[in-house]
C-alpha cells in the first residue's frame, strides 16, 4: 500500500517497511530515494539515489530498467556509494544476460562530503551513515545569491548599476532543503548536525517499543523511537518524516505509539510514513 505525506513544500510518496522494501519519490525534486520495490509510476524518474546495496533498498533496479525500456526511457542516473558501484554494474550486466536484453544505467559514485549539481540550482551532498555495509545519506541543497548586508539599503537602481560594473554584491547561500537518512545508527545526527536544520528530514525509525530496546536497535544498526524522542528539542526541521518501521508493528500501532511517545512540540511537525489503517501488505 503506497503512502503519501506532505512535508513542507515537498511530497513524499512511496512505501517503506524495514527489511522488506523502501522506495520514496519526491516529485518536486525529481528524485527517487532507494529502489526496493518496482513501482511503475516511479520508473520514469531519471535520478535514483541508493543509500546502500541491501535488497530491500536496491533490488528493484533491474525491474525499473525493464519498465523504462517498455515506455522508451533511456538509462537513469543512479547515485550510490562509490564502494558498491562495481557490484551494482555487475549485477545489472548479469540481469541483462539473463533476460537477453540491454540493461544499462549511468552510475554516479559518491563518497562522504562529495557535492554534485543535480539540476539547475539543486545540488546534493553525500554524508556517511552507519550500517554494516557501505552506506550514504543525501542532503539536497539549493544555492541562491543573497545581497550582502552592507548593500541592502541601496535603491534598486544603484544595485543594478554596481552589479553591471562588476562589483561583488552577492554571497552564495546554501539552503538545506531535504535530507534522506536511513539504515543507520543514531550517531549520524551528531556527526552530521546540519540534519537538524534541513527544511525537511526523512529519517528512519525502525523500532518503536520497549520490547525491542535501544540496544537492540543499535546492534542492528538502526534507530529507535526512544533516541529520537530524547533529542526532540534539537530538531529544527519544518517537517520530520519518520519511516522504515519494522514489519513487527502494524500501521495502526505505529501511529498510536508515535502519538503517545513523542513530545507535542515535535509531534506537530512529524509526518508518520505509514498507512492510516489496514496492513503493510496487500
Amino acid at each position: 500500500m503506497l503512502t503519501e505525506v506532505q512535508a513542507g513544500p515537498y511530497t513524499v510518496r512511496g512505501i517503506s517497511v524495514g527489511g522488506v522494501y523502501t522506495s520514496l519519490l519526491v516529485p518536486e525534486l525529481g528524485v527517487l530515494l532507494d529502489a526496493g520495490v518496482p513501482i511503475r509510476s516511479f520508473a520514469g524518474t531519471d535520478r535514483i539515489f541508493l543509500s546502500h546495496g541491501h535488497a530491500d533498498h536496491a533490488s528493484a533496479l533491474g525491474s525499473l530498467l525493464g519498465i523504462r525500456a517498455l515506455v522508451g526511457k533511456g538509462p537513469p542516473q543512479v547515485y550510490l556509494p562509490a564502494e558498491i558501484e562495481a557490484p551494482v554494474q555487475e549485477a545489472i550486466a548479469a540481469l541483462g544476460r539473463l533476460h537477453r536484453m540491454k540493461a544499462d544505467l549511468h552510475t554516479v559514485p559518491m563518497r562522504p562530503g562529495d557535492t554534485l549539481k543535480v539540476q539547475q540550482d539543486l545540488w546534493v551532498r553525500a554524508f556517511r551513515t552507519h550500517h554494516p555495509v557501505p552506506s550514504l545519506g543525501y542532503q539536497f541543497i539549493r544555492r541562491v545569491s543573497k545581497l550582502k548586508p552592507e548593500y541592502r539599503e541601496l535603491p534598486p537602481a544603484e544595485i543594478g548599476r554596481r552589479r553591471q560594473a562588476g562589483e561583488p554584491l552577492f554571497d552564495e547561500v546554501e539552503r538545506l532543503e531535504l535530507a534522506y537518512c536511513t539504515d543507520t545508527l543514531s550517531n549520524v545526527l551528531e556527526r552530521q548536525p546540519s540534519l537538524f536544520d534541513s527544511r525537511v528530514l526523512i529519517l528512519e525509525c525502525t523500532f518503536i517499543d520497549a520490547e525491542r530496546t535501544v540496544r537492540d536497535a543499535q546492534e542492528r544498526a538502526h534507530i529507535h523511537l526512544e533516541e529520537i524522542a530524547s533529542m526532540a528539542d534539537r530538531f529544527q526541521n519544518e517537517a520530520l518524516v519518520l519511516m522504515h518501521f519494522s514489519q513487527a508493528y502494524s500501521p495502526a500501532q505505529v501511529h498510536a505509539t508515535l502519538k503517545a511517545r513523542l513530545p507535542a512540540s515535535l509531534l506537530e511537525r512529524v509526518r508518520i510514513f505509514a498507512p492510516d489503517s489496514g496492513r503493510w501488505f496487500g
